[in-house]
């Protein structure tokens, strides 16, 4: 019997779908929602479900920003043969992400065990939301939005590429909220931090998906729910992107702040009534 039902797919497909590119934790309300509809958050078959239903989302990435992505792969292969091409923006850029995608597999490998195991706690993504709705607040304060994204570098790349290791490592951090706080403190623009963190995404996130696949449908987490989860998730995330892109534009992320707060408090006052566990 599944872990998880379809009409519980449906919902942490659109959960995952909203949360996963706002600077909100994604794994922080997956966490929350499978508490409240009493699924057990350290499950295997659970952590896979959740870990596979995020290739929708990057599915939706790939997607939305293929013509992007067909330039910098078009680059990138370019400049393998041809050295002249070496000197262009895409192609180094491609380099960069495989570079900074390096020490979140890395660590993401060695601390899996406590990744799966304490660090799962619902206490644990209450307190990461607060922490990082700290870090966002002063991100967006202290960073001059001065830098587009003509002017990234390797260095950019890799600090925004290893600031996803605090996701990882304490969830309801949020992926997004790290990378973009990491790349408004290296005073990137807010559209320009929000297309990085995307793109540093990519390969993080579909390797993680991929990697949990097989243990994911070894543990009872059924072939039906992983494809709706996954396919709700596609779906909710396209719009979701396009409706973030827009939204930086023009507004700062206190938003996201004063909303991750809210909700790390209300996670916090849910666990101590045992109305949660953690």
């Amino acid at each position: 019997m599944s872990a998880i039902s379809v009409g519980q797919a449906v919902i942490l497909g659109a959960v995952e779908g909203v949360t996963e590119f706002l600077p909100v934790s994604s794994t922080g309300h997956l966490k929350i929602a499978e508490g409240l509809m009493g699924i057990p958050v350290d499950d295997d078959a659970v952590v896979g479900f959740s870990a596979v239903i995020q290739v929708g989302a990057i599915a939706a990435v790939l997607v939305y920003f293929r013509s992007d992505i067909a330039r910098i792969v078009s680059a990138w292969t370019r400049g393998l043969f041809r050295a002249e091409e070496r000197q262009h923006h895409d192609y180094r850029f491609a380099w960069w992400v495989i570079f900074a995608t390096i020490p979140i597999v890395v660590v993401g490998l060695a601390a899996k065990p406590l990744i799966h195991g304490p660090l799962a706690s619902l206490w644990v993504v209450a307190g990461s939301l607060i922490a990082g709705s700290a870090v966002m607040w002063a991100a967006d304060r202290l960073g001059r939005h001065k830098r587009g994204e003509d002017d990234t570098s390797f260095k950019d790349a890799m600090l925004v590429g290893g600031s996803q290791i605090l996701a990882l490592l304490f969830p309801g951090f949020s992926r997004s909220g790290a990378t973009m706080s990491t790349a408004l403190l290296l005073d990137l623009d807010r559209v320009a931090a929000t297309r990085l963190s995307f793109f540093l995404g990519i390969p993080a996130l579909t390797g993680a998906g991929l990697y949990e696949l097989k243990d994911a449908l070894g543990t009872g987490a059924g072939a039906a729910p992983l494809i709706v989860g996954t396919a709700v998730s596609f779906a909710v995330a396209y719009a979701s992107i396009a409706w973030l892109l827009r939204y930086v534009a023009k507004h700062t992320f206190t938003a996201f702040v004063i909303y991750r707060l809210a909700v790390g408090v209300l996670l916090f006052g849910l666990l101590g009534a045992g109305v949660l566990e953690g």
